[in-house]
Formats: C-alpha cells, structure tokens, sequence
C-alpha cells in the first residue's frame, strides 16, 4: 500500500464581504465553545457540502482562517514531489489539478532549489488555477535573505506572485528574536505583502511547540502556520495541545503536515492504517493537510481518502490516541521534534544555506 503524507486557489477565489467574514470567524468561536472540536472542523468546512461527504472527483474544502480563501482539504507537498524523477513529479502535479487538488506546497530549499523548477514547469499556463505557497529559508538571518530567496522562488516556479509565503523551518530557541529583530526576515513577510507580491504570510516548524509559542507572542498578524499534527503528536511535545489552540484564538490558519509522522514508518510497522491517520489529522480544526506524495499511485490512495472523508468523533479520536500510545514514547515516530543533527549552530547554518543563495 502506497504511504506518504506531507496548496488550493487562484485570484479568481470568490471574495467574501466584512460581514460574511465576521459571521464565519464568529461561527469558529461559537463552534469551540458549545460544540467541541468536531463540529469545530465542520463549521470550518464549506457549509455547501452535505455531512456525508462529497461525491465525484472534487475535494472537500475548508476556510483559510479569517482570508476569505477557501482551499481543498488536502494539499501536495513539494519535498516528496521529487523523491523519483523531475518527470514523475510533473505528472503528479498535472494529474492533482485536474483532479481538484490545487493547493501547492514548495520550499526554497528542497532539493537544492529543484521542486520549485519542477513545479514551476508544471504549472505553465496553469498558474490561474492553484494556490502556491512556497518559503523562505532565511533561518535567522537578514531581511535581504528573504526578499532574495522571493525573487528567486517566484522566477523558478513561473509567476510574479505566491498565494501564500511563509518562514521555513523556525526551531530554535533564539529564532523568533532574530525573525523580529530590526532588519530581520519578518520585515520580508510585511514588505512583499504591501508590494502585492504574496498575498499572504505565514511561518513553519515542526521541532518545538515553544518556539511557535514565543513567535506568536510578538502578535504580528500572520494569515497562516504551519505545523506538525498526528496522533502520536498528541502526547509527545505537543502541537496539537498547545499551539493550535493559539492558532485558533487569534484566528491564524492551522495548515498541517506530517500526518505519518513524515517518513510512514507507523503505517509500515501496521500501528494504524493511512486513511486512520490523515482522518485523525483532519478530524482536527485545520484547514488542509500538506501531504507528502511520490507517485501517481499515492496521490490517488489520498484523493480517494479525502474524498471519502467524514470527521471522527471525539471518543473515536481519543481511541485512536489510547490505542498507540505505548508508541507514542519519547518522539520515537517523531524524530524531526528529536533529531540532533537538526543543528541551530548559526555557523553550520551558514554553511548549509550560505552556499545556495546566489542559486
């Protein structure tokens, strides 16, 4: 069985008025306090859908916080896109649109810059129809990083504009300081959303449910965060019970990733099933899950998944919880929280990122 896990709409996405806005960002609360987080995730999901699910090729969507922006449910991720052939990863991503799936993750980075060539490529004469974010991997360092890496994201995928900009991979202790600092990366954020050059600004990070806390305490108004959620995350460091909620509160849009745990090794070891663990993930208020998808194969087991997509209750999501928790210990399934060589010394930092800038 295929295993991988880990964006949706152009300009062309319907506007919502102040009002609509307001009464959808109210229903969310109204949803949190009297009805629990399953009903939380129905009143995030587009009310035109019936309960039962949705019939026919397209894809369940849900609010993109408080944008206005509705996406599909699950989103294609960047990293893995490359993980067999440039060829491959083209047909995936002609194959997603056509099937509904039009919310594009990428990186800077990945792959040494080659999945945004790739993806670029792939979207020509089809940019109108996705919502494409992509991030900047300043890691720390100067505003002029970032508005580096967005010129050079935006010439590799083909378009003088992202749906969606975030901050890569924020994990360590000192990172928020530097992100806020005067002249740091969260003035690129703010300069390219006046510049109309993003239409909207985020942050990500899988490493440390405290750092995406002190980077929330600065109260910038970022649209969106990225963040790891699975069930093992439950109860180990975890994101679930201590970030989304914040997300919530100030109405920023959860987008989740690594729903197996980033690698599918709980679905090797037969602890639970794919379509248990996507549903568990999108059984929670987030408005997409980013999956991490190499082949056609896999990107159709997910389709299918989301498709048939009905949420859990919260008795069937505290089982699920119960029954691998013995597996839960220590991060063992979640070694990008626990992982050494994940290293914040600022000079392999430069040593790792430096070298690509002028890429």
């Amino acid at each position: 069985m295929p295993l991988h896990e880990d964006r949706g709409e152009s300009r062309a996405e319907p506007t919502i008025g102040r009002r609509e806005a307001c009464k959808r960002i109210g229903l969310l609360g109204s949803a949190v306090m009297l009805a629990g987080i399953s009903n939380l995730t129905w009143a995030m999901t587009d009310a035109k859908r019936p309960p039962s699910g949705l019939e026919g090729q397209g894809l369940p969507r849900r609010q993109l916080g408080r944008t206005g922006v509705t996406l599909p449910i699950l989103g294609l991720g960047g990293w893995h896109l490359l993980n067999t052939s440039e060829e491959e990863g083209s047909r995936i991503v002609q194959e997603a649109i056509g099937a509904g799936l039009t919310f594009f993750d990428n990186s800077w980075d990945y792959h040494n810059n080659r999945s945004e060539a790739v993806m670029g490529n792939a979207l020509r004469g089809r940019r109108h129809e996705v919502f494409l974010m992509t991030k900047m991997c300043t890691h720390g360092r100067e505003k002029k990083i970032g508005m580096l890496h967005l010129e050079q994201s935006l010439r590799r995928l083909g378009t003088d504009y992202l749906d969606l900009w975030q901050i890569h991979e924020v994990g360590c202790d000192d990172d928020p300081k530097r992100i806020f600092q005067e002249g740091g990366a969260i003035e690129a954020l703010a300069e390219a959303k006046q510049q109309g050059k993003v239409r909207f600004i985020g942050f990500t990070g899988h490493k440390s449910p405290d750092v995406h806390l002190n980077v929330l305490k600065y109260d910038f108004p970022f649209d969106t965060c990225q963040l790891p959620l699975n069930v093992f995350d439950a109860t180990y460091r975890s994101f679930e019970q201590e970030v989304l909620p914040e997300l919530l509160r100030r109405g920023i849009a959860p987008i989740a990733m690594k729903s197996l745990c980033g690698n599918g090794k709980p679905i090797k070891q037969g602890i639970l099933t794919v379509e248990d663990a996507m549903r568990y993930v999108l059984s929670l208020p987030v408005s997409t899950l980013v999956s991490g998808i190499d082949s056609r194969e896999v990107l159709r087991q997910n389709l299918a998944i989301a498709r048939r997509f009905v949420p859990m209750t919260q008795e069937e999501m505290a089982q699920l919880r119960r029954r691998v928790s013995g597996h839960a210990r220590d991060g063992q399934f979640e070694q990008y929280k626990t992982n050494v060589l994940w290293s914040c010394d600022r000079h392999e930092v430069e040593r790792r990122f430096g070298k690509l800038e002028k890429a």
